[in-house]
């Protein structure tokens, strides 16, 4: 594999990426920071007299997307952190992406200019008001040439419609709405309707459905993320803090708080622990491209479920199992918490796993610096549980938890991966003869 690195030089709270995102052909790459910035990545384009330059990324443009706001009333501080990103299907020549921090979702677009107009009868070049006393002749403004400018503007600003943090988003096939989601309710909107949504799900997963329960410390599950069907724009799914699925219609009914659906596993009473439930939360859920898989992600594996089977998983994989010993200190240190994406799913010390469904083999890789130099070929990473340790593996007492791999996602048509390591942003490639 090849690797290209773009990396800030400081390392502030506020460079930290939080969210990483392909759009629908994998030309663009967006990635979202703890600062509210979002930047954009775009791929080089193929040239005759350097094929080897395709596939790398350059920078196409950066914006703020997200300010730091304060809520009086409930005298709450709102980050300006970019929780996750979601490119719209391009139908024109600009491109449109959905960010969202834990209360506001903004509808963006990123377009080129490289002509600007001159001419104009009511002011000059510099844009002050002429006297119109001074105007004795009629003039046709022109477009001019211009340095190419690639500009983003906020077209829409979907908010005040959840009460708690927004911890997904998800476009619909239909090309018209789409879904955020916090720990207890899932909003429909509309792409060109910003004062209203649609609520399809308010749940406190009890027979009343309610915004939240009369006592919240009845609570005992909440809404993890949530997905739409990659091509019924009627069914979605999400998951849950004890590690269900639900799958919906909404054809069924105006409010979705019954699902068609249900996926969970039946937990082993024989390896029940305290952890059990801390482990079994799923952070991510995905559809499969053709809509007949779900893959979730919890603390320790991947598993694959099939639509039409819902007892149990058709395939689970092993992330780090080698941590099983650790959840203690993972307690203790708040690692237990961390939510990893499921495709391609990373983990600690800048680990990553990729799996391969056919041929059931997986491989661990890191993306570091020391290790990941330009067009580097990647060697891949053992951990050692205990005994004697070979050469090129590394211990499980060695591993740090400082660095992790939260973030990752998959063009969408060739092998090339993008993973976000603390503030440092690696794309790896597919080796190429």
């Amino acid at each position: 594999m090849y690797v290209f690195e773009e990396e800030r030089k400081s390392y502030l709270k506020a460079d930290i990426i939080s969210t990483v995102e392909f759009n629908s052909s994998g030309e663009l790459l967006a990635t979202g920071d703890k600062g509210g910035r979002v930047v954009v990545f775009q791929r080089e384009q193929e040239s005759k007299s350097q094929p080897q330059r395709r596939g790398e990324y350059n920078v196409y443009s950066t914006f703020q997307s997200h300010e730091p706001e304060f809520d009086y009333l409930k005298s709450l501080e709102i980050e300006e952190k970019i929780n996750k990103i979601k490119w719209l299907p391009q139908q024109n020549a600009a491109y449109f992406l959905l960010s969202t921090n834990d209360k506001t979702v903004k509808l963006w677009k990123i377009s080129e200019r490289d002509k600007r107009p001159e001419g104009y009868n009511l002011k000059d070049e510099d844009g002050r008001i002429r006297d119109p006393s001074t105007i004795t002749s009629l003039r046709v403004p022109v477009l001019q040439p211009m340095d190419l400018m690639v500009e983003a503007t906020a077209r829409r600003v979907f908010s005040n419609a959840h009460t708690y943090h927004i911890n997904s988003i998800s476009v619909n096939s239909d090309l018209q709405t789409f879904i955020s989601t916090d720990d207890l309710r899932v909003n429909l909107w509309n792409l060109e309707i910003t004062d209203r949504s649609f609520i399809l799900l308010s749940a406190c997963f009890s027979d009343i459905v309610d915004i939240k329960p009369a006592n919240m410390e009845e609570l005992t599950e909440v809404i993890t993320s949530a997905e739409f069907h990659p091509q019924h724009c009627h069914t979605f799914a999400y998951s849950s803090s004890k590690g269900s699925i639900r799958l919906c219609d909404m054809r069924q009914a105006a409010l979705c708080d019954k699902h068609c659906k249900y996926f969970e596993e039946p937990e082993d009473p024989s390896t029940r622990s305290f952890f059990s439930e801390i482990i079994s939360s799923i952070s991510d859920v995905k559809f499969s491209h053709n809509g007949r898989y779900l893959m979730t992600r919890d603390y320790l594996t991947v598993k694959v479920w099939d639509l039409q089977m819902d007892n149990k998983p058709l395939e689970t994989y092993q992330v780090h199992d080698y941590l099983r010993g650790k959840l203690c200190s993972l307690y203790e240190n708040d690692c237990i918490f961390d939510k990893f994406d499921v495709i391609m799913t990373g983990s600690y010390n800048n680990f990553f796993r990729m799996f391969d469904r056919n041929t059931k083999r997986d491989v661990t890789l890191e993306a570091s610096r020391e290790n990941s130099k330009p067009r580097a070929i990647l060697k891949p990473r053992k951990v050692c549980v205990g005994g004697k340790r070979r050469k090129d593996e590394i211990s499980v007492d060695s591993l740090d938890f400082s660095k992790k791999i939260l973030h990752t996602t998959w063009h969408p048509q060739e092998n090339i991966i993008a993973v976000a390591a603390t503030n440092n942003l690696y794309i790896f490639q597919d080796k190429v003869n």
